[in-house]
């Protein structure tokens, strides 16, 4: 029997919830995208490991590999466009969602809403650069670091940066091992022995996550400290630097195994998308 408070908090679902028709098959068709993106990462970061240095483990590259497929074309746009609705999800999400919170903790959820809209944005625009034979050489990152680094107190402003992507690694990492997770999927997604292989899933994914987020805050910061924008670096650069350390092949092939389960967790959570 449904408790008052669980009467409550349906209640007062987001009218944009994934329980909302059209917005359910936005978020999993978005999910799906996200999610072949990974696992076309994870795909790169391992054979960087095994000694295939041809490809780049970042979006941009996993869109340049999804190019040499069979209507690669075709697909790269496909993804790019399920992205883009994953942000129109999120935006929607940050200016009328979150409804079953109140106060300080619905205000942190809809900016956190923006910072993952901004996020699929960012990934998309990648596809369709590559799509259009503009795709980025790899030096985007310290592009905007360099702009950042120029401004009025931009020593400061690149610190902060990385200071905010380290403390996003960690809450993924923190998220891996919370009841946080399972409340990405369903009621039926949670269940069974499917429910705990996606969990497992889950937990590596998100802590691998977390790990490369947070050495790409590193190097963030590293530029910061040494006012030199060439040290930072995007999630490429970031598993490069884990290759050239003590057993790099083996960490590297590790983080991109963890980089796989997080999309194979992100498909679980398109086919088992939660409504709350």
């Amino acid at each position: 029997m449904p408790t008052p408070r669980s009467t409550a908090r349906s209640s007062r679902r987001s009218p944009i919830s994934p329980d909302s028709g059209w917005i359910e098959h936005v978020a999993r068709v978005g999910l799906v995208a996200y999610a072949v993106v990974y696992l076309l990462i994870a795909w790169l970061a391992i054979q960087l490991a095994l000694g295939d240095s041809e490809g780049k483990p970042s979006s941009s590259g996993a869109f340049r590999e999804l190019a040499q497929q069979p209507f690669g074309d075709v697909l790269i746009w496909v993804v790019a466009v399920g992205l883009f609705l994953l942000a129109a999800w999120q935006l929607l999400e940050a200016a009328v969602g979150h409804r079953d919170e109140e106060g300080a903790t619905r205000a942190g959820k809809r900016v956190a809403s923006v910072g993952k809209a901004l996020v699929y944005v960012a990934i998309g625009a990648s596809g369709v650069k590559v799509a259009v034979g503009s795709g980025s050489s790899g030096q985007g990152e310290e592009t905007w670091t360099a702009r950042l680094m120029s401004a009025p107190a931009g020593q400061v402003l690149v610190g902060l940066v990385a200071l905010g992507i380290i403390g996003f690694g960690l809450v993924e990492i923190y998220r891996a091992w919370t009841d946080k997770l399972a409340e990405k999927l369903d009621a039926e997604g949670r269940s069974g022995r499917s429910g705990t292989a996606y969990l497992a899933f889950g937990k590596i994914g998100y802590t691998a996550r977390g790990v490369a987020f947070a050495i790409v805050g590193g190097l963030v910061g590293y530029a910061a400290v040494t006012h030199d924008a060439s040290k930072s670096g995007g999630l490429d650069q970031a598993l490069m630097e884990v290759l050239q350390q003590p057993f790099g092949p083996a960490l590297l092939c590790a983080i991109g195994i963890g980089l796989a389960c997080f999309g194979v967790f992100t498909l679980a959570q398109a086919r088992h998308l939660s409504g709350d």
